[in-house]
């Protein structure tokens, strides 16, 4: 057993101080030596459409996450988050907006058109576009969970570009982060390519992560076509596979 002794001579030992914290900035969330505040759209953007973010409580805990980047590119009204699982849920003033006959989901289900065709017949000066952020499998899980998303018109993005997030793993080639999906359908919706200016911060970010150490990634479909993915194809990969080649070929 410990004598008194030593047991005064350990506490002794304590630094008085508390261990160092690092600073983080209270705008981006970011510790304060990787902020990307000064490559934001200033003043923020404010297109004539709105983005509605529909968010899985587990985006909020990711550490570079990008709705929250969206959100201080645009101006305040032009960035609505709302965070569960099952929509409208509690979210009593989500209801109109998702009744309205101005909102699209950006979905890419089999009925979905492309965002051209929306283009090409609008009706509409400006739209309400509906996003869900999350993984692919919780994505489907909220449009599943929640009906109300099966009655708007749904649209999708034929995009054959690559992600800028270099630095997460995509499921497939073409997938785009939640950042990257708003900018590209507002430079379509809004036929104004100033929208890009979005991506500045998250170009910025992966940019910083690589100078100290992060390595760019392929997408696990590009890793699969080359031989390169070092797991076994799971049930559900090789599903969400078969399924994004579908859409692309729909």
């Amino acid at each position: 057993m410990l004598s008194e002794s030593n047991v005064l001579a350990d506490l002794c030992s304590i630094p008085p101080d508390p261990p160092y914290m690092r600073t983080v900035c209270t705008k981006c969330k970011r510790p304060s030596t990787v902020c990307y505040c000064q490559s934001l759209p200033n003043p923020p953007l404010c297109p004539s459409s709105r983005i509605i973010i529909l968010q899985h409580p587990a985006e909020e805990k990711r550490c570079l996450r990008t709705a929250l980047m969206l959100q201080l590119g645009l101006a305040k009204e032009k960035c609505l988050v709302f965070k569960g699982k099952h929509f409208p849920g509690r979210h009593s003033d989500l209801i109109e907006i998702l009744s309205a006959s101005n909102s699209l989901l950006l979905y890419p289900s089999r009925s979905a058109v492309d965002i051209q065709e929306v283009m090409n017949s609008r009706s509409c000066s400006s739209f309400n576009i509906i996003l869900i952020d999350g993984t692919w499998p919780q994505a489907k899980a909220i449009y599943a969970g929640s009906p109300i998303l099966h009655g708007i018109k749904q649209i999708k993005l034929m995009n054959t570009d690559t992600s800028s997030y270099i630095i997460r793993t995509q499921p497939t080639d073409g997938c785009l982060s939640t950042i990257e999906t708003a900018a590209v359908t507002l430079s379509h919706l809004e036929n104004n390519a100033i929208y890009q200016d979005l991506l500045k911060p998250l170009r910025a970010m992966c940019e910083f992560q690589l100078q100290k150490g992060a390595v760019s990634h392929q997408s696990k479909e590009f890793r699969i076509k080359t031989n390169t993915y070092p797991k076994l194809i799971g049930k559900r990969l090789n599903r969400v596979l078969k399924e994004a080649d579908s859409i692309r070929n729909s």
